[in-house]
């Protein structure tokens, strides 16, 4: 279940994070001698604030993945742009003990259909650093199409890292979207 992440959520999304760390902040954003993102209540908090505004202005939407209750990672529809572009891109990242058991290319269909049918948008991208395995089985799983590599696309834990850049158009959601909803959420 995908829902908006909220104060009380801290704790449980502290505990993931804190375990977990060795193996997300190698693939996080971050320029070169930042500190890591702050972690604490408050900023968790505020954090959750940041989202709701862009929730409201129409620019970005995150959400918390529940499995049975129990949050397992997060994933974000962001950098939306309206006008002639219609596009936002899609990021996401998993509990450890969770990773290959479907959960987040299940999340992905579900964002890509509100993406495409709620919200109209026409373009959706992920982009994964090619040595992010992990990440890149997720959009491999589902086949979203390839779009090639953008060099030096974003800085990564201090450096600037290459990506793969993987996207779905409003047409290529049409055109698959029973196979998705049937293969993925196991409704049509």
């Amino acid at each position: 279940m995908l829902a908006t992440l909220v104060e009380k959520d801290y704790e449980a999304w502290y505990q993931v994070r804190d375990r977990c760390r060795s193996w997300l902040v190698p693939w996080e954003p971050r320029p070169k001698g930042a500190p890591l993102a702050p972690e604490d209540a408050v900023s968790f908090a505020s954090r959750c604030l940041m989202r709701e505004r862009e929730r409201q202005l129409g620019t970005g939407f995150g959400f918390g993945l529940f499995v049975e209750g129990r949050f397992a990672g997060e994933i974000t529809l962001s950098s939306i742009q309206r006008g002639p572009f219609q596009n936002g891109s899609v990021g996401y990242w998993i509990d450890q003990d969770l990773a290959g058991l479907g959960l987040i290319p299940e999340a992905v269909v579900v964002v890509l259909q509100y993406a495409f049918e709620t919200l109209g948008l026409h373009r959706i991208e992920v982009a994964i650093i090619p040595r992010n395995s992990s990440s890149r089985r997720v959009v491999e799983k589902l086949g979203l199409r390839v779009e090639g590599v953008a060099l030096g696309f974003l800085e990564i834990n201090g450096e600037w890292e290459d990506h793969i850049r993987y996207a779905m158009t409003a047409e290529e959601w049409a055109d698959r979207r029973t196979e998705f909803l049937t293969n993925w959420l196991k409704k049509a």
